[in-house]
């Protein structure tokens, strides 16, 4: 996709530039530069950010068309304003074959920095998601882009291979959430979780629910005691050491359907809800990019995966179940269920070696409320390991909130006369008790629990993507193992 070109090579056809405001155009090209900046001393061009100008030349040695996008002012220029820019300015160049000068887009940011944002850019704003309709029109994708610049070759491809390998785990994950539950059903999550493993060489263990009824199992065993559709304990294993020592385990929430159960939602309240396996396709997401940039790290997948129904032998309120961990859950709602899928995830990510846990889920309508959808909520018991989270996802265009997280909080999700906990203690700080139900799983292992129940779904275009799935927290876990 990506042909890397000397700033002096010929340019034809199409070619985008960068512009920052109050500073004329830099190239390459003398023959180039002089001509746009005719036009930009004439007012014909603007700077301003994000704006598009496009320039036509008949000039030999010119390319037929340029387009200049505004970088705005370069003391404002950052990696999120480099996405935004250039992402938007690839969504309005329809081309099979594209020109890029990289050099004119950097400002202070480093030769490798902006290869790897330009890649980013380019595959996760040109994405467009799946349909079924019979009659779609084909949009032109972009088969190539020529980037020509000054910076050395191997430095700039691999960066440019880096950006790509982050935004193919974000499309994934984009797809897996937009597929309707009729067709992405746990056992359909699970071959698709073997068939990665295959692609990068991973170990893939998929448990049924024999095998989860031997191990105890209890909580996924429940939320998914109404469904005629048999639920998964998705495993992938990514050895990157000659050790399985300091493992990092992501726990994705895979509840590909959520009713609410005999708690039912509301007939407005259930559609969507094919995505509340979110947090189970960033996880696939994430490893995908794992199994393509093939870090020296230690990394498990665990993904419970089940839908949640109704029917005679659903489970209810009231009812005490046993969790995998040995602990009883008092269940006072159902449609606090993806709590109880993580439950038993993040107690057999312990079981598998984890030295520190990742848990993503779409897991309550509270963070929403709290946050709305432009910042993913986030508890922990261990802040060193979550700063570091954090960073991974600032430096992604992934930000987080930290949510409190203390022993108040923990004595409500045990306030239960009949067992251990219960899973849905009060509506005051919603959010907080989702996260502290799980955080009575994990023990003293450093963990770090993401909400995206308000991120995980644009409710508009976007100028990195479509509206609908945007596959956060893909890059920011991925992004985590790269630096640990």
């Amino acid at each position: 996709m990506f042909i890397i070109k000397s700033k002096a090579d010929r340019v034809e056809g199409t070619l985008l530039v960068g512009l920052f405001e109050g500073e004329s155009l830099q190239s390459g090209n003398d023959d180039l530069q002089r001509e746009g900046n005719t036009y930009i001393q004439r007012g014909d061009v603007s700077a301003r950010f994000k704006a598009i100008t496009t320039l036509h030349f008949a000039k030999e040695g010119l390319p037929e068309r340029l387009h200049v996008v505004g970088l705005g002012k370069r003391e404002q220029w950052n990696h999120d304003r480099f996405r935004k820019a250039l992402g938007h300015a690839f969504q309005s160049i329809h081309k099979e074959e594209v020109g890029v000068d990289l050099d004119g887009l950097l400002g202070e940011l480093p030769g490798e920095v902006g290869a790897e944002l330009l890649a980013e850019s380019l595959v996760m704003a040109t994405y467009t998601l799946p349909t079924f309709k019979t009659n779609q029109s084909q949009n032109v994708s972009m088969q190539q882009l020529n980037v020509f610049t000054g910076q050395p070759e191997d430095v700039v491809s691999t960066a440019l291979a880096t950006g790509e390998a982050y935004a193919r785990g974000v499309n994934k994950a984009r797809d897996l959430v937009h597929l309707p539950a009729n067709v992405i059903t746990a056992s359909k999550l699970a071959e698709y979780a073997k068939e990665l493993a295959d692609q990068y060489d991973m170990k893939a263990e998929i448990l049924d629910k024999e095998q989860m009824e031997e191990l105890g199992m209890g909580a996924l065993l429940a939320v998914n005691q109404g469904s005629v559709e048999p639920p998964k304990m998705i495993v992938l294993t990514y050895q990157g050491l000659d050790e399985w020592k300091d493992v990092t385990a992501f726990v994705g929430k895979g509840i590909t359907y959520d009713t609410g159960g005999y708690s039912i939602k509301s007939k407005t309240g259930m559609p969507g809800m094919k995505g509340d396996m979110g947090g189970a396709a960033a996880v696939l997401g994430a490893m995908e990019t794992v199994g393509r940039l093939k870090p020296e790290k230690n990394v498990i997948a665990v993904i419970p995966s089940s839908d949640n129904m109704i029917s005679g032998d659903a489970f209810k309120p009231d009812d005490v179940i046993t969790s995998m961990s040995g602990q009883t859950i008092e269940v006072l709602n159902t449609d606090a269920e993806g709590r109880l899928a993580l439950a038993d995830g993040v107690t057999y990510a312990k079981e598998k070696g984890a030295d520190r846990i990742i848990n993503v889920a779409t897991l309550t309508g509270g963070v929403v409320t709290a946050l709305g959808s432009w910042m993913t909520g986030a508890m922990t018991n261990d802040r060193k390991f979550y700063d570091a989270v954090e960073r991974s996802g600032e430096s992604k265009g992934e930000p987080i909130w930290q949510l409190p997280y203390n022993d108040d909080y923990k004595a409500q999700v045990r306030k239960s006369d009949i067992a251990d906990l219960n899973n849905s203690p009060t509506r005051k700080a919603h959010a907080i008790m989702g996260g502290a139900f799980v955080g009575a799983f994990v023990g003293d292992t450093p963990w770090v629990h993401l909400d995206i129940a308000g991120t995980s779904v644009a409710e508009s275009a976007h100028e990195l993507g479509p509206k609908g799935p945007t596959g956060v927290m893909s890059k920011t876990l991925a992004n985590y193992v790269m630096n640990l």
